[in-house]
C-alpha cells in the first residue's frame, strides 16, 4: 500500500537537506567558502577536481627491482666478509654476481665453521659447498620476493611523502602491477622540479676519506675496501672513499634549509643511536676528513675539526636556496630503497581543463533539460515529481563525493550523465507499471501502490548488475576508469533512494491531498 509514516518522512527529508548542505560548496563562490565559520570549513568542502579536469602531471614510474636484487647481494657480501674477519677465518675471490655470492676458504680445516660463521651472518639464504673448499651462497626466491616487495611499497611511501612535503594538493599515489607507481598532481605548475624531487634516489652515507689516498689517484691504486667517488656537478674530484659506512643517513630525523655565512646550507640532526654514532667516529678521527655522500657522490668532504657530540651538523656544498630546499626535503622523507625510473609523462594545462570542465557542465546541462522535457511531457503532474527527485539525486551524488573526498575526473562527469538517465529510467518503470494496473481496472490508490511495490524488483535487479559492473571497473580499472566507476556505484545509490523513496512521497502527498481517482498518466 501506498503509505508514509512520520518518521520515515523526516528520514527522508533530514537526508535531502543533508546532501543538499554537504552539497552547496561546489556551487559557492571561493570568497564564500572562505568566510565560513572554521567548524564549518572543516567538513564542508568541495569535491576535488581531477588531473584531466585541474591541470597537473601525471607519471608512470618504474622501482628499478634489478638494483634491489643487487643491492641485497652486496649486503650480503659485506655482511661474510664481516663475518669471517671477525672469526679469523682466511677467504679469497670473495665476490658477487647475478647468481649469488661466492668466495673460496683458505684452510679447508675451517671450512665447517665458515659455513657456521655465513649461516649467523645471512640468516635465510640458501648454502652449498662445491669443489676447492669453495662456497656458493644465493638467495631464495621467496625471499628475493619479499624483499623486492618491501622496496616497492617503501618507494611508494617515500614518493607520498616528498609530495606531501612539496605541498602538492590531493596527490594521488598508487601501485600498479608489481613494480609500477602512478603519480597524478593535479595543479602542479613546475613539473620539472618534481620529477627531479621524486626521481632522486637521496641515499646520504657519512664515510671516511681514506688518510693514505691522495684525492685524485688512480683507482688502479686504492687500497681493499675503498671506493672511488665522483664530486658533485661542479666538483671534478675524485675521492677516496673508505666503503664501510660510518653513520648511515637511515639516523637523521630532521633537516631544514638554513644560512651560513650568508650561504644556504642544509642543518641535519640524527637519532639518539645516530648521534653517539656520529659522536663517536667524529671523536675517534680528529684531523681526517668526513665525505658526505648523496647518491654515490660526494657532495661535501669537511675537516674534522673537533668532537661532534650534539648529534647535529651542517652540510655545505655550495648549494642554491632551492637546491638547499630540495636536499632538506630529501633528507626529511627518507631514501628511496632503489632508484625509480620514469616511463611515462603527461601533462595537461587549466587551459585544457577548463574546457573539459565547460564541456562537461554543457553535457550535462542538456542533458538534464532533455530529460525534464521528456518527464514533463510524458507524465505531467507525475513527471514534475520525477524531475524533483532528479534534481535531489544529484544534490545527494555531490554531497556524498564531497563527504568521502572523491575527485573528480571528466569520465566521473560521464557518469553523471549516465546517472541522470538511470534515475528517471527507474521513474518510467513505477511509472508504466502504474498505467498497466490502473488499466487493467484497480482502484486509483491500489494502482499507485503495486506501482512501486512490483517496480521495485525490477529495478533493484537491473542496479544490482550494474553495481557488479561499476565495482570490477573501480578495483581492476586505473586513472580516469576508477573515476567513472566512482560515480557510477554513488549514483546507483543515490537514484535508488530519489527515485523509490523521493518519488513515493510526493506521490503519497499529492493523493493525500485532495480526492484523487484518476491516474494523470
Amino acid at each position: 500500500m501506498l503509505n508514509y509514516s512520520g518518521s520515515k518522512i523526516a528520514l527522508v527529508v533530514a537526508l535531502t537537506l543533508l546532501g543538499m548542505v554537504f552539497a552547496s560548496p561546489n556551487i559557492m563562490p571561493k570568497d564564500m567558502r572562505s568566510a565560513l565559520p572554521g567548524w564549518m570549513s572543516g567538513f564542508m568542502k568541495p569535491m576535488q577536481l581531477g588531473l584531466d579536469l585541474q591541470g597537473g602531471s601525471y607519471l608512470l614510474l618504474e622501482v628499478d627491482l634489478g638494483a634491489v636484487y643487487k643491492e641485497q647481494l652486496t649486503d650480503m657480501e659485506e655482511s661474510v666478509r664481516a663475518a669471517l674477519r671477525e672469526q679469523r677465518i682466511g677467504f679469497r675471490n670473495l665476490r658477487s654476481s647475478p647468481e649469488g655470492v661466492f668466495l673460496a676458504i683458505a684452510d679447508e680445516t675451517q671450512l665447517q665453521a665458515a659455513r657456521e660463521a655465513i649461516a649467523k651472518a645471512v640468516v635465510g639464504m640458501t648454502m652449498e659447498t662445491l669443489d676447492d673448499n669453495r662456497i656458493h651462497i644465493s638467495v631464495p626466491d621467496k625471499v628475493r620476493k619479499d624483499r623486492e616487495l618491501a622496496a616497492l611499497t617503501q618507494s611508494i611511501e617515500i614518493v607520498r611523502r616528498r609530495v606531501d612535503e612539496f605541498g602538492t594538493s590531493e596527490p594521488s599515489i598508487q601501485r600498479q602491477g608489481t613494480d609500477r607507481i602512478i603519480v597524478e598532481l593535479p595543479g602542479v605548475d613546475d613539473p620539472e622540479r618534481i620529477k627531479a624531487l621524486i626521481g632522486q634516489t637521496a641515499k646520504l652515507n657519512f664515510h671516511l676519506l681514506e688518510p693514505n689516498v691522495g684525492i685524485g689517484t688512480d683507482a688502479r691504486n686504492l687500497p681493499p675496501g675503498t671506493l672511488l667517488l665522483s664530486g658533485g656537478k661542479d666538483d671534478p674530484q675524485m675521492y677516496p672513499v673508505q666503503r664501510r659506512v660510518e653513520v648511515s643517513g637511515e639516523r637523521l630525523v630532521d633537516a631544514q634549509p638554513t644560512f651560513q655565512d650568508g650561504a644556504p646550507v642544509v642543518n641535519f640532526r640524527f637519532d639518539t643511536a645516530g648521534g653517539r654514532r656520529f659522536g663517536a667516529v667524529t671523536s675517534a678521527h680528529v684531523g681526517q676528513r668526513l665525505a658526505i655522500v648523496l647518491d654515490n657522490k660526494v657532495i661535501s668532504a669537511p675537516n674534522i675539526q673537533g668532537p661532534i657530540t650534539g648529534g647535529s651538523g651542517i652540510i655545505t656544498g655550495g648549494f642554491s636556496v632551492q637546491a638547499a630546499q630540495d636536499l632538506a626535503l630529501l633528507l626529511r622523507a627518507g631514501a628511496l630503497p632503489a632508484p625509480l625510473i620514469i616511463l611515462e609523462e603527461r601533462s595537461v594545462g587549466p587551459g585544457l581543463g577548463a574546457d573539459s570542465i565547460a564541456a562537461g557542465e554543457a553535457a550535462s546541462l542538456l542533458g538534464v533539460f532533455l530529460v525534464v522535457v521528456f518527464m514533463i511531457i510524458s507524465y505531467f503532474t507525475f513527471g514534475i515529481f520525477a524531475v524533483v527527485a532528479l534534481l535531489v539525486n544529484i544534490a545527494l551524488l555531490f554531497g556524498i563525493m564531497s563527504i568521502v573526498g572523491a575527485t573528480l575526473t571528466l569520465p566521473g562527469i560521464a557518469g553523471i550523465v549516465l546517472t541522470l538517465g538511470m534515475a528517471v529510467d527507474a521513474n518510467v518503470l513505477i511509472y508504466e507499471r502504474m498505467r498497466e494496473e490502473y488499466n487493467s481496472g484497480r482502484t486509483l490508490l491500489n494502482s499507485l501502490g503495486l506501482g512501486f511495490n512490483q517496480a521495485f524488483l525490477t529495478i533493484l535487479d537491473s542496479n544490482i548488475t550494474t553495481l557488479i559492473a561499476g565495482a570490477l571497473l573501480f578495483f581492476l580499472g586505473t586513472g580516469p576508469v576508477k573515476g567513472f566507476a566512482v560515480t557510477l556505484v554513488v549514483g546507483l545509490g543515490t537514484s535508488m533512494f530519489s527515485a523509490i523513496m523521493i518519488t513515493r512521497l510526493l506521490v503519497w502527498l499529492w493523493f493525500r491531498s485532495a480526492k484523487r481517482s484518476v491516474l494523470p498518466i
